[in-house]
């Protein structure tokens, strides 16, 4: 998807007040059904400037196959379209001093900044199914108190939040309807969710089958 400049070249030159690095485009159908929001870039994701093509991006590949879905039916995009990264010391086997930027959570002062692109994004897409993969796209879109264990594999319709004129967010004018589940990466930290994910996504092919959305 193409930016208008005016939109994009103001977020970008701001990104160098946070720790974020570059910047990926949303990829896929430009007029699918449904789209999908991650959370951030990581650092394979800046390198090769697609969203989802680290290891998260082969987990999404296969409950995407789950819903039979492949990624030229979607739109993909997330919250942030910049890596954020933090800050580590670490001593390596020489017993030399090493600076590592490891990916991290995006702030909501980040998200806050991005979140014009993430509007624009919807307004052109105009999905009439919203995936939220992860806590942070969760809330971005809906409510910060919502929670990805407590939604995930239900759908959720009403307005979204998007930035308004004074700076904060105002629910948007129209309904959406969002299917939150687990982000890719989340079953690398706790496999425990495995079950709950292919369930999320095997309701989200019955869902898809159905046009009950």
């Amino acid at each position: 998807m193409t930016y208008p400049r005016e939109l994009i070249d103001p977020i970008i030159a701001k990104n160098n007040e946070f720790d974020l690095e570059g910047f990926v485009f949303g990829n896929g159908d430009f007029s699918p059904e449904i789209m999908l929001i991650g959370e951030a870039p990581g650092e394979v994701e800046i390198r090769t400037g697609v969203p989802f093509t680290g290891r998260a991006g082969k987990e999404l590949d296969k409950t995407l196959a789950i819903a039979g879905l492949t990624r030229d039916q979607v739109y993909i995009t997330s919250v942030v379209r910049s890596r954020p990264f933090g800050h580590k010391t670490k001593i390596d086997r020489a017993g030399h001093t090493v600076q590592k930027y490891p990916n991290r959570l995006p702030k909501p002062q980040e998200i806050l900044l991005h979140a014009p692109l993430l509007d624009y994004e919807i307004s052109q897409v105009k999905p009439k199914l919203i995936v939220a993969l992860g806590g942070c796209a969760l809330k971005r879109l809906i409510d910060n108190k919502m929670t990805i264990s407590a939604s995930h594999g239900r759908l959720w319709r009403g307005p979204i939040k998007q930035l308004g004129a004074d700076g904060k967010y105002e629910a948007s004018p129209q309904d959406y309807t969002i299917f939150p589940t687990f982000h890719p990466a989340a079953i690398f930290y706790n496999r425990k969710i495995e079950s709950d994910l292919i369930a999320d996504w095997e309701q989200l092919k019955e869902i898809l089958a159905s046009k009950s959305y």
